[in-house]
């Protein structure tokens, strides 16, 4: 079994929480940017974004460098990989129990003579 980080996926849960986050995030799967490049298309301020970018920083999602003045920003899939292996482990419990439910139902029917 893989063991995860209950902070990580936290903290990883947390910042993807937001939709500004979530499309700066999407933005990002496409390829490197440059911070004033990612603020332009959202109606808020600079400071604001910079606070955004400061959460996905924290949760691993986002490596930065930095080439002059011109902060650099690209996406760090691990975390994102982790947490959808977590996911997938509780996608697969659900698909077997509805399997199981599934299996009772039909079984229920046959001896209920309901079929």
């Amino acid at each position: 079994m893989v063991k995860y980080s209950s902070i990580d996926l936290n903290a990883v849960f947390s910042a993807l929480s937001d939709p500004t986050r979530r499309a700066i995030v999407e933005r990002l799967a496409k390829g490197r940017s440059s911070v004033s490049e990612l603020a332009r298309p959202f109606k808020i301020s600079l400071p604001a974004i910079s606070k955004h970018l400061r959460i996905l920083e924290e949760a691993g999602l986002l490596i930065r460098t930095k080439t002059g003045r011109v902060h650099y920003l690209r996406l760090n899939s691990t975390p994102l990989r982790n947490a959808i292996r977590w996911i997938e482990r509780y996608r697969q419990f659900w698909e077997n129990r509805f399997d199981v439910l599934d299996a009772y139902l039909k079984n229920n029917r046959k001896t209920r003579g309901t079929e």
